[in-house]
């Protein structure tokens, strides 16, 4: 913290203006879980983080499901407009 402090002092950048030339103080989040830590205090390696495993297969085993589910309830509320008659697409007599 105390090197930060120098550096500003020596460039000329007071605390305020920091974040203008950062970004404006907006916020970067991490998409996903994020370890920015790759050593401990004493110096030691931290162990590799740990995989999510069979990612494809839960994304897809999601996905596929209610997809298919959204497709049926648009289909069968198509059909009740046009059984309604609320919306009925016209038969275009092309003759051309």
């Amino acid at each position: 913290m105390a090197v930060a402090g120098f550096v500003r002092t020596l460039v000329g950048v007071g605390a305020g203006s920091s974040r203008a030339l950062l970004g404006g103080g907006r916020t970067c989040l991490p998409v996903g879980p994020a370890r920015t830590a790759i050593v401990t205090h004493a110096g030691a390696i931290l162990p590799k983080p740990e995989k999510t495993r069979f990612g494809l297969v839960r994304v897809f085993s999601i996905v596929i499901p209610f997809l298919y589910v959204g497709t049926l309830i648009s289909k069968n509320f198509a059909a009740l407009l046009e059984e309604h008659d609320i919306f009925v697409p016209e038969d275009d007599d092309d003759d051309d």
